[in-house]
């Protein structure tokens, strides 16, 4: 695919996806949805760790709405449903792990797009605004699932329904994202993150996303018998022979690529 509206790269395993519209403050049109989910599931393939970020020092303002072709005829739910159903989809469902690295604003969709994310790494002068309510909206893009879950629903109710600026650091201390960092640290901490992961055990880190994420709607019998099928599952994984291998080495584990 020719892609226009993002950037993609490849290197040592980790494929950054750059969200590439500064002009918008790379705004979410249907092109660069499109982009994304491509890219989302091309990588799923290639990479051991994927990253979504922005270029133009902003990450994402959201939708952007002078997409004729999604705001002409004011048909959200088909936008919705046909276009950004997929691209979440694709992130969260993506057997690798996912980091959003934020830098600068995240409102509306953008916000949510990159809480959709397994990890979330922003600098400590980014905001995180659920500006839906500003236009008349609720959170859409997985808002109203991620908030709660991420912050409480007290939390959540009060960022939704006030549509007001969260620093990195209010949303790291309401544990809606991973971790604040400095600016200055910014690039070169998540690209090293991205690294840990893309070295790491990539069965485990799948089998760790479906254990957590399922466990949201399990109760303590069902997550039990979930756990014992999937560590039933790693037990017999070159991965863990290696580890456990390295381990009695006392050397690092050299996990395999895919």
């Amino acid at each position: 695919m020719d892609y226009k509206a993002i950037e993609l790269s490849l290197t040592d395993g980790v494929a950054v996806i750059t969200l590439n519209r500064p002009e918008s403050k790379n705004a979410l049109n249907t092109q660069m949805r499109s982009e994304i989910t491509h890219a989302l599931k091309a990588m799923a393939k290639q990479a051991r760790c994927i990253v979504l970020t922005g270029a133009g020092g902003c990450f994402c303002s959201g939708q952007d709405l002078t997409d004729a072709e999604s705001f002409g005829a004011l048909d959200l739910e088909s936008t919705l449903r046909d276009e950004y159903e997929p691209m979440l989809h694709a992130l969260v469902n993506s057997p690798v792990p996912t980091i959003a690295a934020v830098h600068g604003p995240a409102a509306g969709a953008g916000a949510n797009l990159a809480l959709g994310a397994d990890v979330v790494i922003a600098s400590e002068s980014s905001v995180f605004l659920q500006a839906f309510t500003r236009i008349g909206l609720i959170p859409d893009a997985g808002g109203t699932y991620w908030l709660p879950r991420q912050m409480g629903l007290a939390k959540a109710m009060g960022a939704a329904l006030f549509a007001e600026p969260l620093t990195a650091k209010q949303a790291s201390d309401w544990g809606m994202i991973w971790e604040a960092v400095p600016d200055d640290a910014f690039d070169a901490h998540w690209r090293k993150r991205a690294q840990t992961l893309a070295s790491g055990p990539t069965t485990a880190y799948a089998g760790v996303k479906r254990a957590l994420r399922e466990g949201y709607e399990n109760n303590l019998a069902q997550q039990l018998e979930l756990e014992a099928e999937i560590q039933g599952e790693m037990g017999r994984t070159r991965d863990f022979r290696e580890g456990v291998l390295a381990f009695l080495q006392k050397r690092p584990a050299n996990y395999e690529g895919r």
